[in-house]
């Protein structure tokens, strides 16, 4: 399928209302207001295309950049590729479910994840947290070294209260991911997540979020969740 032509499809299955719920939370235009789930039969048309992708992420449309995530081929990306489309990724939604999900399929994940989260910048150390949270939630624990996460749990333990609010956000999540589906270091997580606390989180323009990883580890127990692998990470 051409380029063009994933461009009209996309804008057809376009919702007023859902655009609107995509810009609430910092979408800015060109945005079609495409659904996930209207997605797929698009993608079981086109499968993976790569060079595809890279055209629809370029177009700063954020349903194009959303779907070029769903077609991405993750191994075939670079390094010098992940960084191009992180620095494309304008708001969280990009960042921690497009190029964090994508590269979570990748053979380079933790390598990449590990330079974003001392980058710095907001939304590369949100990235990068997200991205360990999409990999300890799918992958074996065996392929995870055990003195690495409970070193970064130990970081976010000091960190996560000055951290910035998207960084916060990422930072629970993988405390929350580790107590879940990471079990070596269930117990660890969870103690360490009683030491955090609730963590407030400032929105622009919204009310604080209140973030608490042992609270959201404990509900997972009483499920019996606890060990919870995804099958796949993208959809």
């Amino acid at each position: 399928m051409e380029f063009e032509t994933v461009m009209q499809e996309l804008e057809a299955l376009g919702k007023e209302r859902t655009k609107k719920i995509y810009m609430s939370n910092g979408a800015i235009e060109p945005v079609f207001g495409v659904t996930t789930g209207s997605m797929k039969p698009l993608k079981k048309e086109i499968k993976i295309n790569q060079q595809l992708a890279e055209q629809l992420y370029a177009t700063g449309n954020y349903d194009a950049m959303y779907f070029a995530g769903v077609i991405a081929d993750p191994k075939a990306m670079t390094e010098a590729d992940y960084d191009r489309w992180i620095d494309g990724a304008y708001f969280y939604m990009l960042s921690d479910y497009v190029v964090a999900v994508t590269l979570a399929e990748s053979d380079i994940a933790q390598q990449v994840s590990d330079k974003w989260i001392t980058s710095g910048e907001e939304l590369k150390m949100s990235t990068g947290w997200s991205c360990y949270c999409w990999l300890l939630g799918n992958r074996k624990d065996e392929e995870f070294d055990s003195k690495k996460i409970q070193a970064m749990l130990e970081q976010v333990k000091v960190e996560i209260h000055n951290a910035s609010p998207r960084t916060q956000a990422s930072m629970n999540n993988f405390v929350m991911t580790v107590g879940v589906s990471y079990k070596p270091l269930h117990d660890e997580a969870l103690r360490i997540a009683h030491e955090i606390g609730p963590v407030e989180m400032q929105r622009e323009g919204k009310v604080p979020g209140v973030l608490h990883a042992a609270l959201d580890i404990e509900k997972q127990i009483e499920k019996g969740r606890i060990g919870f692998k995804r099958k796949y990470v993208r959809c």
